[in-house]
């Protein structure tokens, strides 16, 4: 029996992993669901599952959600505080950690499953982002398991016959595909015009807002080379990224005899969550057989590094150093979040990041604290070039 703590538990990978879940009640209880303020969702959850705790950052949601779950005299125990969340993550009961919080935040409470040797199922990209170097250090130091959730890295553990390891495997490079996103075909100018609404709407994936704006800009798929530099050990040079639109064909391994293995499938996150939680066994998750003769065709396409700015600068960012992709990851959350409020276009998103990473010098990232200032220092920055583009 795994006993989980959701990091996320209102979000995308969050509702998918309670789905899987709830087909596998003899394997799977979970202990804590932990999300930021949707208290409507969260009360859903705690009912149908049955937690011994729930964790809101909102202090007014915990609130609400206490009050519901006590006119139901149901047992679970709202908690509120920061060093509540880590106790319970510590715990020695808990055995599976899915780490799947948006943003940096995430990256304290995942760092701290890691360091108590727990099976952690990633889905937070700014935990290696940010701090990859020291984060894969405590994998090994503690003995922690990891396991990739996002579809291109899961694939990619999929497709290697180690897992992460890609030691002495004649392996030639990694290839992640990308949608394109909604904007593929756009031209820059048709870009520049265009709105929050229409960048949340995916063509292929259903995701939370800020995710999707990071498709539309490919910086999703910027995140997700410097991720799997840090995942699977590989330098950029090594990692190619191609534009496949169907999304059936979610990444590759390419070896030194010629061979290329691909791992297909539908666009549905339960599969991957289902591999993280059942590995190196495969369960049930609810996604339906692909259906290689229906789909009949797959394209795969360059990807546009001068309409698509960010994929470059993602690029740049990894080979530069742990500092300068802490740095981009923390100017585009803000860029991110002004382009949702309207305050800058769609082509500023890019613009900015470039700004702050040309503007911050770069530093070694030697400890949580050094990667916390660094982020701070590049969001304020940020957040200044937004105001003056804004007025």
């Amino acid at each position: 029996m795994q006993n989980l703590v959701i990091l996320g538990a209102t979000g995308s990978i969050g509702t998918n992993t309670l789905d899987v879940v709830s087909r596998h009640p003899e394997a799977y209880q979970v202990h804590c669901l932990v999300a930021q303020k949707n208290d409507a969702l969260l009360f859903e959850q705690c009912v149908q599952c049955n937690p011994s705790f729930a964790w809101l950052e909102n202090d007014e949601s915990a609130k609400r959600l206490a009050l519901r779950l006590s006119e139901i005299n149901h047992p679970t125990e709202v908690l509120t505080s920061y060093d509540e969340l880590l106790a319970v993550i510590s715990d020695a009961s808990v055995t599976t950690v899915v780490s799947a919080m948006v943003g940096a935040k995430g990256l304290v409470p995942t760092l701290s499953a890691i360091q108590v040797g727990k099976k952690v199922l990633l889905a937070n990209k700014e935990s290696l982002v940010t701090a990859g170097q020291l984060f894969m250090d405590a994998v090994k130091q503690h003995h922690a398991t990891l396991i990739p959730l996002d579809s291109e890295h899961s694939a990619i553990f999929q497709c290697l016959p180690n897992g992460l390891d890609t030691e002495s495997i004649g392996l030639s490079k990694l290839i992640l595909t990308a949608s394109g996103g909604p904007f593929r075909t756009k031209t820059l100018e048709e870009m520049r015009s265009v709105t929050p609404a229409e960048a949340v709407a995916h063509p292929n994936w259903s995701m939370g807002q800020k995710i999707s704006v990071d498709s539309a800009s490919m910086m999703n798929k910027g995140l997700e080379l410097i991720e799997a530099h840090w995942l699977f050990g590989v330098p950029s040079s090594q990692i190619d990224i191609v534009v496949h639109p169907e999304s059936i064909v979610h990444s590759m391994a390419q070896f030194v005899d010629g061979s290329t293995i691909a791992h297909l499938g539908d666009h549905d996150m339960r599969c991957p969550i289902s591999v993280g939680l059942s590995w190196p066994q495969r369960i049930t998750s609810g996604v339906n057989d692909l259906d290689l003769v229906a789909l009949s065709k797959l394209h795969f396409e360059a990807a546009d590094e001068t309409r698509f700015l960010n994929l470059k600068l993602a690029r740049n960012a990894c080979e530069a150093g742990q500092s300068a992709a802490a740095i981009l990851n923390a100017a585009n959350e803000v860029a991110v979040e002004a382009f949702l409020q309207k305050k800058i276009g769609f082509l500023s998103i890019a613009e900015i990041n470039d700004r702050v990473l040309q503007a911050t010098p770069l530093s070694p990232l030697d400890s949580i604290e050094s990667v916390i200032a660094v982020d701070t220092s590049a969001r304020q920055l940020a957040s200044s070039f937004i105001t003056k583009e804004g007025g």
